[in-house]
């Protein structure tokens, strides 16, 4: 908490990284998603400054933590999908976490590294509550930054044995598949044909920035898990409608997911869904108030739209560990 002297400790992406390992973010995430199905939360749908002549977009992502340990947080970041042009991430901004009691700044955070971690963790642990038990084949539509980390996520929560990663630059798959080859247990394998590259997984991550449909029904195996990260607009999505017809589909949060995710409103206005389609929220997976995976032979699908709360919950661990192993750097802030 702040002292007379007020002081705000700033967090870089090193800091981050070094304190946040995806394991140990996979359980914050399951705190902080069964938390928020048990009501501790308030989180607003994100708001989103989109200037037609700009080149990226602003969102604005505030959250509250309620009860004894109250806090607020706030993530401004932006987008900007040319940002691999100049070797930078598209995701930038900063966590902002405030005291609960006195409204006080307590941290500065990087949000690009807090947004990779957290979103590939809250993957990894839909993946280890829906899909099935043998899964050990997974294939990745996307070879950025997201498509490392979330091969990280799932050799976390399953036993891979295989994984193939395609993206529309041919090179950049060869090039992750080279970075991770001394990292990772398994191998990484580049390929050029999604329909190929999808061929009998049994895991499946869409993390790219396209408007239309990467993967189709037809080239999905019967029991695969599908989870989907890369859209966060209602005009665009990654997965074909036949696909989300046919899958048993879990979300992040209803509201977001209704409001934010072109992948379920598309297909919805198409009549092909309805709101009943989402069989639940992860946290009700979590607190079995809604079953997961019922059979081996169904696709189960998880939409991820990233979640105010996730970037407040790490926020707090963040700050907290921190604090305790001398982490980071405390600035003056009065």
């Amino acid at each position: 908490m702040p002292t007379e002297s007020q002081r705000v400790l700033v967090l870089n992406s090193t800091d981050i990284k070094l304190l946040l390992p995806m394991r140990e973010c996979i359980e914050v995430m399951s705190n902080a998603l069964a938390d928020l199905t048990r009501g501790e939360f308030l989180q607003p749908l994100r708001m989103v400054v989109r200037p037609p002549e700009a080149r990226g977009v602003m969102a604005m992502m505030p959250a509250y933590r309620q009860g004894p340990r109250s806090a607020y947080g706030l993530k401004a970041i932006c987008f900007f999908y040319g940002n691999a042009a100049f070797n930078k991430d598209a995701h930038q901004g900063c966590v902002l976490l405030s005291s609960g009691e006195t409204g006080e700044l307590l941290a500065i955070m990087n949000a690009t590294a807090i947004t990779a971690i957290r979103t590939a963790a809250v993957s990894g642990l839909a993946t280890r509550l829906l899909s099935r038990k043998d899964a050990h084949d997974l294939a990745i539509v996307g070879s950025g930054g997201q498509a490392r980390m979330h091969l990280r996520a799932f050799s976390e929560v399953r036993q891979i044995k295989r994984a193939r990663v395609v993206s529309l630059n041919p090179d950049h798959p060869k090039q992750l598949a080279d970075e991770m080859r001394d990292e990772l247990p398994f191998p990484v394998e580049p390929m050029t044909s999604v329909e190929d590259a999808l061929k009998d997984a049994d895991l499946i991550v869409t993390a790219t920035n396209a408007r239309e449909p990467v993967i189709r029904r037809d080239w999905i195996a019967d029991g695969a898990h599908v989870t989907g990260i890369g859209t966060y607009s209602p005009e665009s999505r990654e997965i074909d409608s036949a696909t989300m017809a046919a899958a048993r589909i879990f979300v992040d949060r209803r509201e977001s997911a209704l409001n934010e995710a072109g992948d379920f409103i598309l297909p919805l206005k198409e009549g092909l869904l309805t709101n009943d389609s989402i069989v639940g929220e992860i946290g009700e997976v979590l607190l079995g108030q809604v079953s997961g995976r019922i059979s081996n032979e169904e696709i189960t699908l998880f939409k991820s739209l990233g979640l105010a709360i996730e970037d407040l919950a790490c926020a707090e661990y963040l700050y907290q560990k921190a604090t305790r192993e001398g982490v980071g750097t405390w600035i003056p802030f009065e």
